[in-house]
C-alpha cells in the first residue's frame, strides 16, 4: 500500500479540482455546442426588436415651419404617453423656515401640486443681487434627494463643504447669481413611505411608486414632471422671482425630470441635463435602470433624442463623463449630434451645447452653469 494522504494534501487536492471545475453558469452549460445562446438572452433579443422600432414621430424635418408643427404633434403625443396632467387646483403653499447663509438666504416652503400631494422645496436667492432675480429649478437624482444639493448632511445639519455626487448644485446655480428652487421629487427623501423610510435615506421609494403608476396608466416621469410646472406656477406668484427667466437643471434622475419637462412647459427658458441625455437602446434597455425611467410604447414613437428636441430654439444644455456606466458616452454623444441638427434647423445652433467631462456619472457644472447664467441673465 502507498503512503496514507495527509489532511493538507487532501486540503490541496480539493482545492485544485475546484479551481479546474469551470463555472457553473446555468441549465445551458451541456448543451450550448447545439443551440444558439442569443435566443436565451432577453436583452439581445429586445436590442434586436428596437432595429424595427416605428418611432413614428422621430425628426425628419427640413425648415422651421416643418420643425414646430412636428413639436405641436410630438408634445401631444408624449403628455398623452406620459398619462396626461391634471386640471390645476390651489397650490396652498406655505413657508415653514426662513435661514441666512453667507452669500445667500435659504427658504424652506411647502406646496400641494395636486390635492393630497404635497411638494417640499427650497428657495435660495443671492445675497447682494438685485430682484426679481432668473430661477432654476433644480432638480436631484437618486440618493438622498433634495438635502443634497442644498448643503444638508446625513444628520440634518449644515455642511461646508460639496461632496460627491451632486456636489450642492443648487448652491453653486446661487454662486453663479441665480435664484435656485430646489424641488423633492416624489419618492425621494422625505416623499416616501414609511417602509422605504426604514431601509435608510438613500433608498428611494420609486418601488412601488413607479409601478404603481404604471398601473393606474401613468408614469412616475409624468408625474415628476407635474410637480415641476407647479413649482413655476409657484415661482410666479413670487416678486422677487423673475417668471420669465426659469431655467431647470437635474443630474440623472433630475436630469430625465428636466429633459421632459422642459420639452413639455415652455415656460422653461433654458435646460441643462447632467448626466442622462442617451439614447434609450444604449442605456435604459441595455442597463439595468430604476423602473422611474420608463415611459410605456414611447418607441412606437421618438426616442431620447427627440424629447430633447422639443425644447429647441430654447436654450438646451448637456454634459456627462467620460466613464459614466450607466448612461454610456458615445450615445451621449450621439444624441447630442441628432439634438445639434434640429438646432440647426430652427437656425440657433449655438443654443445647443455639451461638455464631455474626465469623470463618471455625477454633476460637473464646469460650462453648464455659466451657460445657463448667460441664457437666463
Amino acid at each position: 500500500m502507498g503512503q496514507p494522504i495527509t489532511r493538507r494534501e487532501m486540503g490541496m487536492a480539493l482545492t485544485a479540482a475546484t479551481v479546474a471545475a469551470p463555472k457553473y453558469t446555468g441549465a445551458l452549460d451541456n448543451v450550448s455546442e447545439r443551440i444558439d445562446r442569443t435566443e436565451f438572452d432577453p436583452v439581445h433579443w429586445t436590442l434586436e426588436r428596437y432595429k424595427s422600432a416605428p418611432l413614428r414621430l422621430t425628426f425628419r424635418a427640413n425648415t422651421k415651419a416643418e420643425a414646430e408643427a412636428w413639436q405641436v404633434e410630438l408634445r401631444a403625443k408624449l403628455t398623452s404617453l406620459l398619462g396626461g396632467f391634471p386640471d390645476r387646483k390651489p397650490l396652498r403653499f406655505q413657508t415653514v423656515e426662513v435661514r441666512n447663509y453667507p452669500g445667500y438666504k435659504r427658504e424652506k416652503f411647502v406646496f400641494e401640486s395636486r390635492p393630497g400631494v404635497g411638494v417640499l422645496g427650497y428657495l435660495l436667492t443671492p445675497a447682494g443681487k438685485k430682484a426679481p432675480h432668473a430661477t432654476v429649478v433644480c432638480v436631484p437624482g437618486h440618493g438622498r434627494g433634495v438635502d443634497d444639493i442644498v448643503g444638508i448632511d446625513e444628520h440634518g445639519n449644515d455642511r461646508s463643504v460639496k461632496p460627491f455626487y451632486e456636489y450642492d448644485f443648487a448652491i453653486q446655480v446661487v454662486e453663479h447669481g441665480m435664484a435656485a428652487v430646489a424641488i423633492e421629487p416624489m419618492a425621494f427623501g422625505c416623499r416616501r413611505d414609511e417602509r422605504n423610510k426604514e431601509k435608510g435615506l438613500k433608498q428611494s421609494a420609486c418601488q412601488p411608486t413607479a409601478g404603481s403608476a404604471l398601473l393606474l396608466g401613468e408614469t412616475m416621469i409624468g408625474w415628476r414632471v407635474w410637480d415641476v410646472m407647479r413649482t413655476i406656477d409657484w415661482i410666479e406668484t413670487r416678486p422677487e422671482l423673475d417668471a420669465k427667466r426659469v431655467g431647470c437643471l437635474g443630474i440623472s434622475g433630475g436630469g430625465t425630470c428636466t429633459q421632459f419637462s422642459s420639452a413639455l412647459d415652455l415656460r422653461i427658458k433654458a435646460a441643462f441635463v447632467s448626466g442622462y441625455l442617451n439614447t434609450f437602446r444604449d442605456s435604459i434597455m441595455s442597463v439595468s435602470h430604476c423602473i422611474d425611467n420608463y415611459v410605456p410604447g414611447i418607441l412606437n414613437w421618438a426616442e431620447n433624442y427627440d424629447v430633447a428636441s422639443l425644447i429647441a430654439p430654447r436654450f438646451f444644455f448637456s454634459e456627462g463623463g467620460t466613464r459614466d456606466p450607466i448612461f454610456p458616452m458615445h450615445a451621449t454623444r450621439e444624441a447630442f449630434a441628432k439634438i445639434k441638427r434640429v438646432y440647426e434647423v430652427f437656425g440657433v445652433p449655438e443654443r445647443a451645447q455639451q461638455e464631455i467631462f474626465e469623470g463618471v456619472h455625477e454633476f460637473h457644472g464646469k460650462q453648464g452653469l455659466p451657460f445657463l447664467a448667460q441664457a437666463l441673465g
